[in-house]
């Protein structure tokens, strides 16, 4: 049997290790957690994601744990619409509980260590670098070129218990900050990006609150209450890192998955799915290929995909969190606006 090392038990590596077969492969998991987090937020599941999901085996179950995401607005701060844009078929599961299905997947003959791993695998195996944007097995194979790139941005997630205001769902865009709220299993999902300069490592969560609190001081009423009842203890904060594009996710007998291959801004919510599209693929390629055309293929198949949507998300992220040009993209937008309203009731008086 052909030997398998996978460094990194999220979601990128649990996935892939729920899809090898292990007629076929000794896997081992390498994760430096002894336990899946208590604390996460809520991930967008797109059709590519869902058809993962499937795969897995996990899609109902996934959905039976999720919301649906349904409808949502662009806005500007002070909350009133842009654009409206239906979510429809499309779900979001909190991270937690999409860890604990993929954990829940893996079969009981992978190995799994806990340890945190400062040198790539030894022993001849394949070895999949599912470490994440500042993956370990990303610079010691293709160099410390590679190493994550920090941005100027501070990210902030959180869950409350209290259900989703419907009128206040969506993404408010402000002059160099955004704001999101959402749906999420039994109460509102919310998220805010600005340009910060606390971390980037060991950021404490209290002064986090604190400071978005003042920046969205003066935007609409939904975003403050929000803010007014986040907590420490349920909310998650970090900078914002991306990785550069890599030329191939593959060199010799060592592959890159998930945001060890391609880390990129949240705001196409893709990075998770993206994560889970590139485990099956990779799986099912090593299910019935030679090793040497699997990790071909998938090179092929995810290295290209993967870059133009990390490249989407950059521009998207740009737009959000506009500065200088702020005022032109809040005049396309309400231009655009009042363009759709004039075609709306054009349309309705010629029915």
């Amino acid at each position: 049997m052909e030997t398998i090392s996978i460094v990194g038990g999220g979601i990128a590596g649990l996935a892939l290790a729920a899809c090898l077969d292990p007629a076929r492969f000794q896997v081992t998991i390498y994760e430096k957690r002894p336990e899946l987090p208590v604390v996460g937020t809520a991930l967008g599941m797109w059709p590519t994601a869902q058809r993962a999901l499937a795969r897995l085996g996990l899609l109902q179950e996934a959905r039976a744990a999720s919301p649906v995401i349904g409808s949502g607005s662009i806005r500007n701060g002070a909350g009133e619409p842009w654009v409206t844009v239906d979510a429809a078929g499309m779900f979001a599961i909190s991270r937690i509980d999409l860890l604990q299905l993929l954990d829940s997947a893996v079969p009981g003959a992978v190995r799994r260590v806990t340890a945190n791993i400062e040198r790539v695998p030894a022993g001849g195996g394949l070895v999949v670098g599912a470490d994440g944007v500042h993956s370990m097995i990303r610079r010691e194979v293709w160099g410390a070129g590679t190493a994550a790139r920090l941005l100027p941005y501070l990210a902030l997630r959180g869950i409350l218990p209290s259900p989703v205001n419907q009128d206040q769902v969506g993404e408010y865009w402000s002059r160099g900050d955004l704001f999101g709220i959402a749906a999420s299993r039994g109460g509102t999902l919310w998220y805010a990006s600005y340009r910060s300069g606390l971390g980037p490592y060991g950021i404490d969560v209290a002064s986090a609150l604190d400071q978005a609190r003042e920046r969205y001081a003066a935007h609409a009423p939904g975003i403050r209450q929000v803010l007014a009842a986040a907590t420490p203890e349920g909310s998650l904060v970090q900078r914002l890192w991306t990785v550069p594009h890599l030329r191939s996710y593959v060199s010799g007998r060592t592959v890159l998955i998930g945001d060890a291959a391609h880390a990129m801004t949240p705001n196409l919510g893709r990075g998770a799915c993206e994560s889970l599209v590139d485990a099956v693929t990779l799986a099912d390629l090593l299910n019935t290929l030679p090793a040497d055309q699997a990790l071909r293929a998938y090179n092929r198949k995810r290295r290209l995909r993967t870059q133009a949507v990390s490249r989407g998300s950059s521009a998207l992220n740009r737009v959000a969190l506009a500065e200088g040009a702020q005022p032109l993209r809040d005049r396309l937008l309400s231009l655009a606006r009042r363009r759709n309203e004039r075609a709306a009731v054009g349309s309705g008086s010629g029915g």
